[in-house]
């Protein structure tokens, strides 16, 4: 028990909860809350091998949905008396390089740093709060998807807009999917036999939400995501990369003010605006020609992006692919590289379509660029940090 930390995802109708052992990556218990504020929620909490505990009613708040979820553990186990408890926190703009504990001073940053991602930052903290609420005494840390981020260098996160913006407003490349890569990376360097200090990769972490991450030496030195999760790859819901005059276009043609804009290109852009879905599995087997283009436009993005990393970087070593698109889409992977050949980047069709789990090459065995498949973990990233700050073995 002495390594278990309960790590909490808290989203805006969803918590997502796993305690993890930080030492092995074991999961006594993992579960998820679902559709917490309507009329319908979901408890399903994964306890061992047995089957799932379930219970259906209305979480009013997502107080009553943790609640639940500590009942869980009295009703199904394990025995929940965790050393720590470790929050993802999306933005912790550039105020935070690595995960810290949290006391007031953090929430109040996490506070101010609210109007950077408002559909995040403030779930977030409802999350910690209850939670130290539920746990006095016991150490919480608070880990941030943008701190791997920080070590861009000025010439990546610097934006070409008034210098007002950038010294007064914080206008800057941020960059997310921070605790995925800082797991892959470390990953990919273990499965190459190499150390990750010598190592130039392109990780990229293909979900819902998407981005492009190069690393150089185990450090961020650029990245798709910007100020906020929009910018770069298309995604499931958000566009990507778009002129950024389209605001201003929509707001006089459409009279369309920034909110309506920003949301429109958050929640109803990406594959669903040009297929009507969101999920990727749903357009790779409609084969229509929308859904066909759809593919195109998502995996020429992609392409574009390494391609412009892989000269960022003047070498490569590996091109990683993770997050549930990444780990599981065959056809994704190798479209999203074809045309590489000339760079060394190959992908091997047999390897790619082989069924299998876990880590593994996709790439021919001596292929000059290691094309990689790695399950990312962001929990066991999250749980490992919180130990290692209450000097712990993480």
């Amino acid at each position: 028990m002495a390594g278990r930390v309960l790590v909490l995802n808290t989203g805006s109708s969803s918590i997502k909860y796993e305690l993890v052992d930080a030492a092995t990556g074991d999961r006594p218990a993992r579960g998820l809350v679902e559709r917490v504020g309507e009329a319908r929620g979901r408890l399903t909490h994964h306890a061992g091998d047995g089957p799932p505990y379930v219970r259906e009613r209305p979480f009013r708040d997502h107080r009553e949905g943790l609640e639940a979820a500590l009942e869980a553990f009295e009703a199904a186990g394990p025995e929940l008396n965790p050393l720590a408890v470790g929050h993802r926190v999306v933005h912790g703009g550039d105020r935070f390089t690595g995960a810290v504990l949290i006391d007031e001073g953090v929430i109040r940053a996490i506070e101010e740093l609210a109007p950077l991602a408002p559909l995040h930052n403030p779930v977030n903290l409802t999350g910690i709060r209850i939670a130290r609420a539920a746990f006095p005494g016991v150490p919480q840390a608070a880990v941030f998807d943008t701190a791997f981020q920080l070590t861009l260098p000025p010439q990546a996160y610097t934006y070409a807009v008034p210098r007002d913006w950038r010294e007064r407003l914080g206008v800057r490349r941020f960059g997310f999917h921070g605790t995925s890569c800082a797991y892959v990376c470390r990953r990919a360097a273990a499965l190459l036999g190499r150390d990750l200090a010598a190592l130039d990769l392109v990780v990229l972490h293909l979900g819902n939400g998407a981005s492009a991450t190069a690393i150089s030496g185990g450090r961020s030195v650029d990245t798709s995501m910007g100020m906020s999760p929009l910018e770069g790859l298309v995604m499931g819901t958000r566009s990507g990369d778009v002129d950024p005059a389209l605001a201003g276009y929509l707001a006089r043609v459409e009279g369309m003010d920034a909110e309506r804009v920003e949301d429109a290109l958050s929640r109803r852009s990406g594959l669903l605006a040009l297929t009507g879905t969101g999920d990727m599995r749903e357009v790779r087997v409609r084969g229509d020609k929308e859904a066909l283009l759809a593919l195109e436009i998502y995996t020429r993005r992609i392409r574009k992006y390494v391609g412009a990393f892989y000269a960022l970087l003047g070498r490569l070593d590996a091109v990683v692919f993770t997050g549930g698109v990444g780990e599981h889409d065959a056809a994704t992977r190798a479209e999203s590289l074809t045309g590489l050949g000339r760079l060394g980047i190959v992908v091997d069709p047999g390897l790619n379509r082989a069924r299998a789990d876990g880590e593994r090459a996709v790439s021919p065995p001596d292929a000059e660029v290691a094309v990689l498949v790695i399950p990312t973990d962001e929990e066991w990233e999250i749980a490992r940090q919180t130990l290692a700050l209450i000097g712990g073995d993480g």
